[in-house]
């Protein structure tokens, strides 16, 4: 089976540079969708509390019979518990529906700079009480702009081992990425096909069709070159394991400059800007 490259964090562990994500899948579809990743090949499985489908990757892990300590599982804490005792009870219903006694990262989904007074420290400082209970190994963050991590960096002495956020060849958020390079921070790749969007575009269809594989396989590759860690979703047995099927092929250095060519700036965002983004769920 194929070894998934890994990536060094901050704190001395290593994640899966490649996962497989279940963002908007139907918790329905999520256990099988998440036993056929493992089956592939997958050790990085990425959830969050607001996608409502924790308890089926659980379920999902279980079922695949391969061990605990060989999975690398994520979960995200929901935007309406920034508050610490909310953090806390949120954290300890995240474990019980995984069915887990620890994650092995847990993120601040959102900075949600417009609510709670501004304030993501206290939340943060409360992930970091996780991580010394060793219930969280690692601790990170989600969509986190550059002023956001100088104000944990100023206000706390744990740096998030990485921030989770869009990038794709049509946003290559730079900034961002620039500053996690730059204080250690490991980039997650969220939206990495731009939600479908870049699989019909010119340039990455000339060098897939050069290369023999698909758009979605040479983007997915452009983002392992870039050192982005990167989980794409699908529910279809054949992408999943297309998916997985990046390791046998390199973008040349043109080719990766091509694609860094795309980048839209701002125009290219396919989701909210986490300075205005204030989604609090009932």
């Amino acid at each position: 089976m194929t070894s998934v490259p890994t990536i060094a964090l901050n704190d001395g562990r290593q994640i899966p540079q490649l996962g497989f994500g279940v963002f908007q899948i139907e918790p329905d579809d999520t256990a099988k969708a998440t036993r056929l990743a493992l089956e592939t090949g997958y050790r990085h499985i990425d959830t969050a509390q607001m996608y409502g489908n924790e308890k089926q990757v659980g379920e999902g892990i279980k079922d695949s019979g391969i061990a605990r300590d060989d999975i690398w599982v994520t979960t995200k804490l929901n935007n309406g518990f920034h508050r610490p005792d909310d953090a806390k009870r949120s954290f300890d219903e995240s474990l019980s529906k995984l069915g887990l006694d620890h994650v092995d990262l847990f993120l601040i989904h959102w900075p949600l700079p417009t609510q709670y007074d501004g304030d993501f420290v206290t939340t943060w400082k409360t992930l970091i009480e996780f991580q010394k209970e060793g219930r969280a190994k690692s601790i990170g963050v989600s969509n986190f702009q550059p002023a956001h991590l100088d104000r944990l960096a100023a206000e706390t002495d744990v740096v998030p081992a990485v921030n989770q956020i869009e990038v794709h060849p049509y946003f290559a958020n730079t900034e961002a990425r620039k500053y996690g390079a730059d204080h250690g921070i490991a980039t997650e790749a969220w939206s990495p096909i731009a939600q479908g969007k870049v699989l019909d575009d010119d340039t990455i269809s000339a060098i897939a069709e050069r290369v023999g594989k698909s758009t979605a396989q040479v983007t997915l590759r452009w983002h392992l070159q870039h050192d982005n860690i990167v989980f794409p979703k699908s529910v279809t047995e054949s992408r999943v394991k297309d998916n997985f099927d990046i390791f046998d092929f390199e973008l040349t250095s043109d080719d990766i400059a091509k694609l860094d060519g795309l980048d839209k700036g701002e125009d290219g965002r396919t989701g909210p800007n986490p300075d205005t983004f204030d989604y609090i769920p009932d």
